[in-house]
């Protein structure tokens, strides 16, 4: 089995090998993989995200492999992430500006290590940890106000709603997958009437699919 990182600012997860394919989701920097298969062409791989088991294609030229020891290791540390709308990653041949909720994959002392590429790290960390601290998820969720909806999308330039929520969430110290229908079988269901500020709220289609996700807010504080 071959590992993969994104060592790019944010890259297109798509349901087929082609750049004219719906995009389902996206890597961010820092984001790991393995990787399943690859197209005819060998232009593009088929991978597995760590983080959530999401599937898809990315282009072959968009990731770095890593090893199974670097894999192994980067998924069962807890990693800090950009706190910052905009980081950067520099080296003496190249800078990435990285996005907030980006992982910084062994920081130390500011420098990263991406696959035996060390880097500076140029910005603030944010260290997840599990609470269940309201006022924490809200700070979060708010400074996603004014990104673009953008079908797949995980990131300031053009989020949609899962992948908001699951971002928000990661943050917070959550795991919870990519797509609202899944996302709707965690956790306990709360009947509306008694939910509280932070939980999670899904809409369903006239079929009784679950089509969209949002966070409940406190109302008397937006």
């Amino acid at each position: 089995m071959t590992f993969g990182i994104c060592n790019l600012s944010v890259v297109p997860v798509r349901m087929e090998p082609s750049d004219k394919a719906e995009m389902g989701s996206q890597l961010l920097f820092g984001d790991s993989f393995t990787i399943e298969s690859k197209s005819p062409d060998q232009k593009w791989v088929y991978v597995e995200i760590a983080f959530d088991g999401y599937r898809g294609w990315i282009d072959f030229k968009q990731y770095k492999e890593i090893s199974r020891e670097y894999f192994d290791e980067l998924n069962s540390l807890p990693a800090p992430f950009c706190k910052d709308l905009i980081g950067l990653v520099k080296n003496q041949r190249r800078f990435i500006p990285i996005l907030m909720g980006s992982i910084v994959p062994f920081y130390h002392n500011g420098i990263i290590d991406l696959g035996n590429d060390r880097s500076e790290f140029q910005g603030e960390l944010h260290y997840a940890r599990h609470t269940k601290d309201y006022a924490n998820i809200e700070r979060i969720a708010k400074q996603y106000l004014g990104a673009p909806y953008l079908w797949g999308g995980k990131c300031h330039f053009g989020i949609d709603c899962s992948g908001f929520v699951q971002q928000v969430y990661k943050m917070c110290g959550y795991k919870l997958p990519r797509d609202s229908w899944n996302q709707a079988e965690c956790g306990a269901i709360v009947n509306f009437d008694h939910h509280s500020p932070g939980d999670l709220a899904y809409f369903s289609s006239p079929q009784g699919k679950v089509v969209h996700v949002g966070i409940i807010l406190n109302y008397s504080q937006i």
